[in-house]
């Protein structure tokens, strides 16, 4: 929600279409019905290469421009160019907006885009009765029904029965639209989407500077390309305001209420946490290196560093997933703010490397966008089944702290929390974001720096032990006595010449020690390095302060389950609710929290790890509600589940 940008559109273009610039121009009311709405939920729906992203990245910015609440869901194959017309092939972008706060991308579309019958079949089941669908008929062929098994069109019969139906001709329209533009029928079609845009941004009075600005800016260099997406874009409006198949509009007020004062912009969970770690950079007053092996989802933090070399930003793009963890882990040892960055898949490869950083004592931010496993499994799907693996996922006794936002705005702060973790105690750190954050976009208050944690840290500049000689050496394992961290001496400082490697050192000198009593002397100080980390308590949200069923969750679930406690409480029944930022170690009230109420219930997008971790340490029945479907949770089903949970054996 940052300023709109001031478009040159109209100059540019007036001689082509002046009556619709007139009209785009000075976003005068349209003569028909407008109603009033508090929130919609809308899904664009075609071919992987039909642009349904970046039209639902279009829409989404101009709603956040406009002021809205808003949250996303953007779904896709893994393929690049997934087979067209296959159910398989479908991508989706979900987009929620509100005039109040809302926190999910929504359960159900109140409006589906199709642009072909298998956008439609796929998505079909997911409308509520009395839906809006917008299907482009000019793709409901026979061959392409029949790639979707349906052997009549369900235009024709009684399939859509239950819902508002729009046939528009979205291909023919955008062609004839683009009669004059000189490009060959195959190009012209392509810009359909933007048809498609500039009818839904007519039908919900949604800005449009920025996305011609955008256009001619993605398309500088080919400027009849930018044109015709331009063209189409305004015919789409234009379309909107004069057929008659579309007698209404409708409006949602800005969610004013909803938010601070301050400045906002949309924002997704990978970009968030890129800037959280160029902040993290800047506080701390070091150098930021990235090394990083493409891998989807967390492929967008590498593509976004890479772009802020003027904050002292390196990025590194390694052969694998090996080299690149084995870089940064260099760079840390050269007195860097180190991130390697994976997902699932990379971390089982980075796994020994990982150990060699604990063994080390030295900061190294892992971050894994989590996705659906195991092995391949599902690259573009989310899933939470990541973090057994990043507490355990290694030989020997190797502790890890770990870290999860809970938002895709929240990146930036996990970020920043993460690097507080690994500089202050001298220690590799998980970051366990997933697909469904990465992707997923929300407005985010812009922070003032004076607000950002200060994250400086002093490097050791002199010896630090006297021998029983009298002289004055360097021991890299003489440790902080409040935070056990040991001294980060730069390699190449006179005089702290230092021994590291993987094989076990001498407590103090550092030395290589097979000493057996020295050994679990190490992997105790390790351990209690990690569980004596300073975490802030966990806040239960329990207004009614007589709730007997404690729903806690981690990550991304905070959305949903949020949403659902909502719903629950609005029934008139008390839940009360808990979200964990910091999974090792666990906040210090954790266990005191959990004791206090009747039932425990752990709703997590993988088969309970969250669930087992909390009955090992605490002895608690906490109940596990789980999903491993590839998508988030839906808020109204999550309710239902907590409530059948709440009720066994007893009431909410």
């Amino acid at each position: 929600m940052t300023s709109q940008v001031s478009s040159p559109i109209a100059a540019a273009t007036a001689d082509e279409s002046p009556a619709v610039v007139d009209v785009l121009g000075e976003q005068r009311s349209p003569a028909k019905e407008t109603k009033r709405l508090d929130r919609v939920i809308i899904r664009f729906a075609g071919d992987s290469g039909d642009g349904m992203q970046l039209t639902g990245d279009r829409f989404t910015s101009e709603t956040a421009s406009f002021g809205n609440d808003l949250s996303t869901l953007p779904n896709f194959p893994a393929e690049i160019r997934a087979p067209a017309g296959t159910l398989p092939g479908v991508s989706s972008f979900q987009l929620h907006f509100a005039d109040h706060d809302i926190l999910t991308p929504g359960d159900a579309p109140d409006v589906l885009v199709a642009m072909n019958p298998a956008a439609l079949k796929a998505n079909l089941g997911d409308l509520p009765r009395g839906a809006e669908i917008i299907v482009d008929t000019d793709e409901f062929t026979k061959r392409a029904l029949a790639k979707v098994g349906w052997a009549a069109n369900p235009l024709d019969d009684d399939t859509l029965a239950a819902y508002a139906v729009h046939r528009v001709p979205l291909t023919s329209l955008t062609l004839e639209a683009l009669k004059e533009s000189g490009l060959a029928r195959k190009d012209a079609e392509r810009a359909k989407n933007m048809f498609a845009l500039g009818l839904l941004s007519w039908m919900y009075h949604r800005p449009t500077e920025n996305t011609e600005a955008f256009l001619l800016k993605k398309f500088a260099k080919k400027p009849d390309i930018a044109r015709a997406n331009i063209t189409a874009f305004r015919a789409g409006w234009n379309f909107g305001e004069t057929t008659e198949d579309f007698a209404v509009s409708y409006e949602v007020a800005p969610a004013s209420a909803a938010f601070p004062k301050g400045t906002y912009r949309n924002i997704s969970g990978n970009l968030a946490l890129a800037y959280g770690l160029v902040a993290a950079s800047q506080r701390s007053e070091l150098p930021l290196f990235l090394g990083s092996y493409p891998i989807t989802p967390a492929s967008d933090i590498l593509h976004e560093l890479s772009r802020h070399k003027n904050f002292g930003v390196r990025t590194f793009q390694a052969e694998d997933e090996i080299a690149a963890i084995g870089a940064a882990l260099g760079a840390a040892f050269g007195g860097s703010l180190a991130v390697t960055t994976t997902s699932g898949p990379g971390v089982a490869l980075k796994s020994e490397t990982i150990g060699l950083a604990v063994s080390l004592e030295l900061p190294l931010l892992v971050v894994d966008i989590q996705r659906g496993g195991p092995s391949t499994g599902l690259p573009t799907k989310t899933e939470q089944a990541d973090l057994l693996q990043a507490m355990y996922g290694r030989n020997g006794e190797a502790p890890v702290p770990v870290v999860a936002p809970a938002t895709a705005a929240d990146c930036f702060n996990a970020a920043l929390e993460a690097a507080r973790i690994a500089l202050t105690y001298r220690t590799p750190v998980f970051l366990l974001s997933d697909g469904y954050l990465a992707n997923g976009s929300e407005p985010w208050l812009i922070p003032s720096v004076d607000e950002l944690p200060d994250l400086r840290v002093e490097f050791a500049t002199e010896p630090n032990h006297t021998t029983a000689d009298g002289s004055r050496v360097f021991w890299p394992y003489i440790r902080d006595e409040e935070t056990l961290a040991r001294p980060w001496a730069v390699p190449g400082t006179a005089g702290l010449e230092h021994r590291i490697g993987g094989i076990e050192k001498q407590n103090g000198s550092g030395n290589i020690s097979y000493d057996p009593a020295n050994h679990e002397l190490m992997v105790h100080t390790r351990q209690a390095k990690i569980d004596g980390i300073k975490v802030p308590d966990v806040e239960v949200d329990d207004p009614s302060g007589n709730a007997r069923t404690l729903v806690i969750g981690w990550g991304s679930t905070y959305g949903p389950i949020t949403a659902a406690v909502r719903r629950i409480r609005t029934a008139g029944l008390s839940v009360a609710q808990a979200h964990l930022r910091h999974l090792n170690p666990f906040p210090a009230n954790l266990g005191t929290l959990l004791a206090g109420y009747d039932k425990v219930v752990v709703p997590e997008m993988n088969l309970g790890q969250l669930a087992h971790l909390l009955r090992a340490k605490y002895l608690v029945d906490a109940r596990s509600l789980t999903q491993v479907t590839g998508l988030p949770f839906k808020a109204e089903q999550l309710a239902q589940a907590i409530i059948a949970k709440a009720e066994e054996n007893a009431d909410v």
